[in-house]
């Protein structure tokens, strides 16, 4: 038969079939996620994983770093960040647990250290509150001097021990009982 309708009701019927549904809303963003990734040749594993980041400004944004970690990232030359350093970030600000590979010179270290530091917050006068442990002096020494530059200016003291006697020259005897 035929459906008599007034231009109100059709309005209405119309604008009710075009009314995006929120599955289909979330299967968009999975996809629009997905091509984002494979784009910058992101491989994830796992499950309920933060959404990668496009900007270092989104951190500041979306997880709220401290501005003058920002400050000195761009300082240092950093403007767009690598693809280890836009998934693996968000998933480290999030307090998961992370295995990450990546080639020589790809940004592990900037990728690491921004969480760490803001997870801290801000300094406190307690003592050691976060250890990296590396396996080559050299690698310590890169670590160290990253951490210097984007911690600057924020209050945290960055250290490298890689001597016990030195640390107890550096800290204090009673040191090693102490952290």
């Amino acid at each position: 038969g035929i459906k008599w309708m007034s231009s109100m009701e059709v309005k209405f019927e119309e604008a009710k079939d075009k009314k995006p549904t929120a599955e289909k809303l979330e299967r968009l963003r999975r996809e629009k996620i997905n091509r984002f990734r494979n784009q910058h040749r992101i491989n994830v594993q796992g499950t309920d994983l933060p959404d990668p980041i496009a900007t270092f400004d989104q951190l500041q944004e979306e997880y709220k770093v401290h501005p003058k970690i920002l400050e000195n990232i761009q300082a240092a030359g950093f403007h767009v960040p690598t693809p280890i350093q836009m998934q693996a970030i968000p998933t480290m600000l999030h307090g998961r647990e992370l295995l990450a590979s990546a080639p020589t010179g790809s940004g592990k270290t900037l990728a690491f250290c921004i969480p760490l530091l803001t997870h801290l917050k801000q300094p406190r006068n307690k003592g050691f509150r976060a250890l990296i442990i590396s396996p080559t002096r050299e690698l310590a020494s890169q670590t160290h001097r990253e951490l210097v530059k984007l911690a600057e200016g924020t209050g945290f003291r960055i250290h490298m021990i890689h001597k016990a006697a030195e640390a107890a020259k550096k800290f204090g005897p009673k040191s090693s009982k102490k952290f």
